[in-house]
């Protein structure tokens, strides 16, 4: 069985490092961290978690601080991806996992390429953290306040509050296993749902002021500049949750945000229903699940909402 095997391989590694996808989320991270706690748990000393940048949102979540921006010079015995679909996404540091002795992949992406020696993945779970609860108690790991907060993250991040489609009731089953174990879910849920920054707030305001509406109003479109970005003087985070602004707007059934990064553009999509974003990100090379994708695109702004709305317009009822 595939758990038994990634159990063997983990007790067998000396060293090891975990690995998750560029921009992450409350998910990517939650996983992450959930993760290290598990392995010291099981013992495990030489433990590295590379997230090169994370969102301020998350820096109440357990061992934060122990987080990385790179690795060891020396290849990793095990390197564990986490909420990544594939390994172009991994933060850059594809190469640790690349090297690494043995790989093993754990998501919930239905895009998930299977790229590790042993690969973890289950669809059907709308968060990669409600995967490691099952995992971790098949291991016989105690779910500690630790890591019940890292794992909750996960769980309310990706499911919008437990709001999406995608949310099952396994989910306010292991929910309320949390609670009743002492988690506050309340405090959880403000702090990684409620709680933004000012320089969110000023981004959201220019990206609202831009809004525009397409298709008879089932299409919004934004965007934010990195001018926009340096004149707020905000971080690389402070984009978090733009894009489900236009989600939310009666009639929309799908919200664009794009972002102006060093890299070219940064694309969002969220959908309300029916249409599947995640096969329009495929198309630029992104991925994500069927109500929210993201892709990264080189072309003008103006070629790049063109191309990317034709391909919505083809979903559209």
């Amino acid at each position: 069985m595939t758990l038994d095997n990634i159990l063997e391989k983990i007790k067998k590694a000396k060293s090891i490092v975990l690995l998750t996808h560029e921009n992450p989320d409350g998910d990517a991270v939650g996983s992450s961290l959930a993760m290290y706690e598990a392995l010291k748990q099981m013992g495990k000393e030489n433990v590295d978690v590379i997230i090169p940048e994370y969102p301020r949102t998350y820096t109440f979540l357990p061992n934060v601080d122990k987080v990385k921006k790179e690795g060891r010079e020396e290849n990793y015995d095990l390197a564990i991806a986490l909420d990544s679909a594939t390994i172009k996404m991994l933060n850059g540091w594809s190469n640790y996992f690349e090297e690494a002795k043995t790989k093993i992949v754990i998501d919930h992406h239905s895009t998930n390429t299977m790229y590790g020696d042993l690969n973890y993945v289950n669809p059907d779970s709308p968060a990669c953290t409600q995967i490691l609860l099952t995992i971790f108690e098949y291991f016989g790991i105690e779910i500690t306040n630790e890591i019940g907060k890292c794992i909750l993250t996960g769980i309310i991040t990706d499911t919008g509050g437990f709001q999406y489609v995608s949310t099952r009731p396994e989910t306010f089953e292991f929910a309320a296993r949390l609670l009743k174990s002492g988690i506050n879910v309340s405090e959880i849920y403000k702090k990684a749902m409620n709680t933004k920054t000012r320089a969110n707030f000023e981004l959201r305001k220019r990206a609202i002021d831009r809004m525009e509406f397409l298709e008879e109003g089932k299409i919004s479109f934004t965007y934010i500049t990195k001018q926009d970005i340096e004149e707020i003087e905000a971080t690389s985070d402070d984009h978090e949750g733009i894009v489900d602004e236009g989600r939310c707007i009666e009639g929309v059934e799908v919200s664009i945000f794009i972002r102006e990064t060093e890299k070219g553009y940064k694309v969002s999509l969220r959908s309300n229903e029916y249409v599947n974003v995640s096969d329009v990100c495929l198309i630029f090379g992104g991925g994500g699940h069927k109500h929210a994708a993201s892709c990264t695109v080189t072309m003008p702004i103006e070629q790049a909402k063109e191309k990317i709305i034709n391909q919505i317009k083809m979903q559209l009822k």
